[in-house]
């Protein structure tokens, strides 16, 4: 079979078997950009010269589903950070309101599997780090009753219950109060998202979670030594938890070459007066600069591809998928450039001998019933017990 074939045999594929996208960051990009002018920013065409997603792209990448995040970064504070999100969820709503012929709002499983028969991407929502609920379980809940399905426990830095990966740990994992978060979105149905969090914050909520937990966009450790990566003994955990880990495509998580290389332009952003998370066009021209002196090391679909073997290996197929963290990143790999790329990955795949029915698993299946599981768990849950309400007593 020619790269050709297999490339045709991928967008058929996912005709069928679309791709249910744990994380994309669209909603800060365009905070960032136009301040949510989704006039100014019309994903109904062509963005590509400001952003990985817009709807052509997301049809030709054979996208079905997406988690779109509500991310506020993690210098976000208190109430600054409640607010900030409930921005990003309206930002959400006006996206879903303003293209109802391609985006449906989806809230559970079956609204995921409805969207495909219509057609539609259902459009489902990430809040990403602890940091967003301000320390209450009242905000919480009320974040779910607004569509948040997953939230990730923390983002860069640590917060006063939970540990980061990339962050000085206070904890030791999760504080007695990160526990009792994890049981709470265990109850209402919301999913526990460990991207972003430290390898012992994996453990702890694994020994208390109920339900089926996600990495919404983590790859593989034992391929790429970064700490957002997933070890292979927590990999180990995810068939007993029932879980899923979506392999993202962040250069600097899944290329060891591209580990220090991104630390340096990080760090030149920085000295240039811009936050190293920062993908407006003016910091976007800096970067630029930066790699016309240091050339990047370029990921492929290849490098994806091997973490996804790998992962396969470890949790086994009915425990991995796919988080691009589009939008979310200022560079993605050769091929996987933009939301169209999946079809890419999905040959490289087919190449290297995975078959159709696991491969229906990796796009569509896994996110689905990952979702209608923690749906299980929180009836059962509801019926015995009520809202807690618990509060962090010492801020540490």
């Amino acid at each position: 079979m020619t790269a050709a074939d297999r490339l045709d045999q991928a967008r058929a594929l996912l005709a069928e078997h679309p791709v249910a996208d744990g994380h994309n960051d669209l909603p800060w990009a365009l905070r960032q950009q136009v301040r949510y002018d989704l006039a100014q920013r019309d994903i109904a065409g062509d963005t590509s010269a400001h952003l990985h997603t817009d709807i052509p792209r997301l049809r030709a990448g054979g996208v079905g589903a997406q988690f779109w995040s509500v991310f506020v970064r993690s210098d976000y504070a208190g109430d600054q950070a409640v607010s900030a999100t409930l921005e990003q969820i309206d930002a959400v709503t006006q996206l879903i309101d303003r293209y109802p012929g391609d985006l449906a709002r989806a809230l559970t499983a079956d609204d995921m599997e409805a969207a495909r028969r219509d057609g539609r991407i259902a459009s489902l929502m990430g809040a990403e780090g602890g940091h967003s609920i301000n320390n209450s379980l009242a905000t919480l809940r009320a974040l779910h009753l607004l569509g948040v399905r997953y939230m990730t426990l923390t983002h860069n830095d640590t917060i006063d219950w939970a540990d980061s990966a990339t962050d000085e740990a206070r904890h030791g994992g999760l504080a007695d109060f990160g526990r009792e978060v994890v049981r709470e979105m265990n109850r209402i149905g919301m999913l526990v998202d460990l991207s972003h969090v430290a390898a012992t914050t994996m453990r702890d909520a694994l020994d208390t979670s109920a339900a089926p937990v996600v990495f919404s966009h983590s790859s593989a450790r034992a391929v790429c030594d970064h700490p957002r990566n997933v070890p292979d003994d927590v990999l180990e955990r995810l068939p007993a938890n029932g879980g899923v880990a979506m392999a993202t495509f962040v250069p600097k998580f899944i290329l060891p070459a591209a580990v220090e290389w991104t630390l340096a332009a990080d760090e030149n952003l920085r000295a240039h007066g811009f936050h190293h998370l920062d993908t407006t066009p003016e910091a976007m021209a800096v970067h630029r600069a930066f790699e016309a002196e240091h050339p990047r090391p370029a990921a492929t679909a290849a490098t994806v591809a091997d973490h996804l073997d790998h992962m396969r290996d470890v949790a086994g197929i009915d425990h991995i998928g796919i988080g691009g963290d589009y939008d979310g990143t200022a560079f993605t790999p050769s091929g996987l450039d933009d939301v169209a790329g999946y079809p890419n990955l999905v040959a490289e795949l087919l190449h290297r001998g995975w078959s159709p029915a696991d491969l229906a698993k990796l796009t569509w299946s896994n996110a689905v019933r990952v979702l209608r599981d923690a749906e299980a768990v929180a009836r059962d849950l509801s019926a015995t017990r009520g809202p807690s309400n618990a509060v962090l007593h010492t801020a540490v």
